[in-house]
């Protein structure tokens, strides 16, 4: 099993931070691994939506947990699994956000190194995703 965690501050409200987490099918958006995700557009715990992840693989993703300040989820695919967590926190002007998460599984032993800084690259596409749902709120109104 291994671990990672990171936090960070984004110049962002925790309603933006929590919509950019709570968008399931637009996950594939920022984050990379995610190929494709199918299921109901509004995030709901329990209810497991179909995942293609980079290589072809298949499997689930579903939210665990959903609350004003944290979110956990959960995906997997043959021989990897992933459960993980976003803590959101408001701080000043933005919020404080901090996510962590463990692998399981024979594939993800195998894929250790190449995951390596995962958490804070995941900051770094929350953030973006963040300031981009922010501007689709100041244009709407």
């Amino acid at each position: 099993m291994t671990s990672q965690h990171a936090t960070r501050f984004l110049d962002a409200s925790p309603a933006q931070v929590r919509h950019a987490l709570l968008d399931p099918l637009a996950l594939r958006d920022w984050n990379p691994a995610f190929k494709h995700v199918d299921g109901p557009a509004r995030a709901a715990t329990g209810v497991p939506y179909a995942l293609t992840v980079i290589g072809g693989l298949t499997g689930t993703w579903q939210y665990t947990r959903i609350e004003e300040g944290e979110i956990d989820c959960t995906w997997q695919v043959p021989g990897f699994q992933e459960t993980g967590t976003w803590r959101l926190r408001p701080h000043l002007h933005g919020t404080l956000v901090t996510h962590e998460f463990t692998h399981q599984g024979p594939l993800a032993r195998a894929l250790a190194k190449a995951y390596r800084g995962v958490a804070e690259l995941r900051l770094d596409r929350l953030t973006a995703r963040a300031a981009h749902v922010g501007l689709l709120a100041d244009a709407a109104v």
